[in-house]
């Protein structure tokens, strides 16, 4: 499947549909799998041994004369055989935990290389607060699949096992009521299954859906408070809320229904009479007929637990069916690992371009200029006119619709991705700062860099000053999005990352406009300075900016109203004064 990123020496998975996409995660575990289904046979095993030598102690105080030395090996028999039994349990249920655990580290490891392969225009349509749920919330529910889930219900297919195995040995007629059991279990449950399935999932969309809720007012509080909408915004989420909570009321009143359990009853009152039918025909000692039911109350452990074992493995496969679909959810860039991957010269061309978004109308159209390596760009124009989608087709953000952009001559569409990343800086107004410290956020484009690197950076970018007055300088851990800088701050510490990473090709976006007028004077001879050698695009409309750039575009809706200096375009150009005068 095409992605963006594809990390190394990774297994493959099959993605069919979740079943199978679970059970090739979990068969790489295969002695943990093992370990439980030996546990689980021995378990119901030795639990059926009980009935079995209670039955012999009631034939032996029944004897003429009593055997009643019997009662003290029947004793010594029991504990030995129950403490082996609690052994392979501990085994069981030790390895689907470890399995279960391990499974969740799995798929959380696949999931979250999935959403950094996909596309922007994946995560500009997928909900954060839905993906956040499917990342924990689902992941979680299919750990709780295996442990206790799957576990309890192998546990329980051995103990139904037990009574048709070692029934025959009392009466070979004795058989039929187990048999009846199973078959009837099987269908109930399936049924079970059939109705409960699409309730599961309910449950889990309902939570997505709640979630959204929750991480949009959250990401928004400020606009929330802002308009006084607190009660507006709680009464939504209580609907959602609402809507979880019908959801898993349903799925209560289809396990409230649960019918095997009526069949339990119905099942030990057939096999009792069955037993002493034949008792009073001479076929069977009361010895027998105690250890028969004995082995018949072997269904209850299977029968209770299922109630539970079943809905956990209902709600673990919606999961896995909401992680599945995010990861299989197709994206339209391809790392292209093969592709051209020389060092870049800067040379940018557009021809006969068109974009839209998935669905959408078209947002650029007809694009077509040439920019020489080492040029400065200004691209101007209304707001909506589809600036900053232009530049971000130059680092395949987004791929083009129609028409084909040129790197050096190379269709972006060819380069290794990363090859074409690594040479492009793209700094916005919307500056994203990550919660580690500053000298790790300047560097984040080149991890390797040693200090002096980065304050060089910082200083180019002017934000060394304001730097060292932290307390821990280079130090100083941000806050979440650099929440405890300002905007002036934020904007000067991406123009320093930029700057580390040294690009071809730069673009900056806006990137000044949260700068007072003292320190961007000292911004502009910055970035005069950085582009000096490297093909520069900027978004703006600071006169000052867009003086000295070597080419303008002008943008209106969408397509190309004018290009040239700054002088031509005042003097031909009706677009580009209608931009000044606004």
């Amino acid at each position: 499947m095409p992605a963006e990123f594809t990390p190394p020496h990774t297994y493959r998975t099959c993605r069919r549909n979740a079943v199978c996409w679970v059970a090739s995660h979990a068969r790489r575990h295969g002695w943990l799998i093992a370990t439980m289904l030996l546990g689980a046979l021995g378990n119901a095993g030795l639990a059926a041994v009980v009935p079995m030598i209670i039955g012999k102690a009631f034939n032996a105080v029944l004897a003429h004369p009593p055997r009643v030395s019997y009662l003290a090996v029947a004793a010594g028999l029991i504990v030995v055989s129950q403490v082996v039994r609690g052994a392979l349990q501990l085994g069981r249920n030790f390895s689907a935990e470890v399995m279960a655990q391990r499974l969740e580290r799995d798929i959380r490891d696949e999931l979250y290389i999935a959403l950094l392969g996909k596309s922007m225009t994946f995560h500009n349509l997928q909900p954060v607060g839905d993906t956040m749920a499917r990342a924990t919330n689902d992941v979680r529910e299919v750990n709780l699949m295996f442990s206790p889930g799957i576990n309890l219900v192998v546990g329980s297919a051995a103990f139904l096992l037990m009574p048709i195995l070692f029934a025959p040995r009392y009466h070979p007629a004795l058989i039929a009521t187990p048999l009846g059991f199973l078959v009837g279990y099987a269908l109930l449950l399936a049924q079970y299954l059939h109705e409960l399935s699409p309730i599961s999932d309910r449950v889990r969309a309902a939570f997505g859906q709640m979630n959204t809720r929750l991480a949009e007012a959250l990401d928004g509080i400020e606009t929330v408070k802002g308009a006084v909408q607190e009660s507006g915004e709680a009464g939504r989420f209580a609907s959602h809320a609402r809507e979880f909570r019908d959801a898993y009321v349903r799925q209560g009143n289809v396990e409230a229904r649960f019918l095997p359990l009526l069949l339990m009853g119905v099942a030990n009152a057939t096999g009792l009479g069955h037993a002493l039918y034949l008792f009073h025909r001479g076929a069977l000692s009361v010895g027998d007929v105690v250890a028969y039911f004995g082995l018949l109350q072997l269904f209850g452990f299977p029968t209770f637990v299922s109630l539970f074992a079943y809905s956990q493995v209902a709600l673990g496969l919606a999961g896995a069916r909401r992680i599945l679909e995010l990861i299989n959810r197709e994206t339209p860039l391809d790392q292209n690992l093969a592709g051209y991957a020389a060092p870049m010269r800067g040379a940018v061309a557009f021809e006969g371009v068109a974009f839209a978004y998935a669905g959408g109308k078209p947002v650029l159209e007809d694009i077509a200029f040439a920019v020489e390596a080492g040029m400065r760009v200004a691209v101007v124009g209304q707001t909506g006119a589809g600036k900053t989608t232009l530049v971000k087709l130059i680092n395949r953000t987004y791929d083009v619709t129609r028409g084909a952009v040129r790197v050096d001559g190379v269709d972006v569409r060819d380069w290794s991705l990363e090859a074409l990343r690594q040479q492009i800086a793209i700094i916005e107004q919307d500056i994203f700062l990550f919660s580690r410290t500053v000298a790790e956020n300047i560097a984040f484009g080149k991890p390797d860099a040693t200090r002096e690197e980065i304050v060089a950076a910082a200083k180019m970018a002017q934000a060394h000053d304001f730097i060292m007055g932290f307390k821990d300088g280079y130090n100083t851990i941000l806050g979440e999005r650099g929440v405890n800088l300002s905007g002036g701050q934020r904007q000067r510490l991406a123009l320093a990352r930029a700057f580390l990473a040294d690009p071809r090709i730069l673009v900056l976006d806006d990137a000044t406009s949260a700068i007072d007028s003292e320190t961007e004077d000292k911004i502009q001879q910055a970035i005069f300075t950085a582009s000096r050698g490297r093909t520069t695009f900027l978004i703006t409309h600071r006169l000052s900016q867009i003086r000295w750039a070597d080419l303008i575009i002008v943008l209106r809706r969408g397509r190309i109203a004018a290009m040239g200096t700054h002088e031509e375009l005042l003097e031909r150009s009706e677009a580009y004064r209608r931009i000044f005068r606004e």
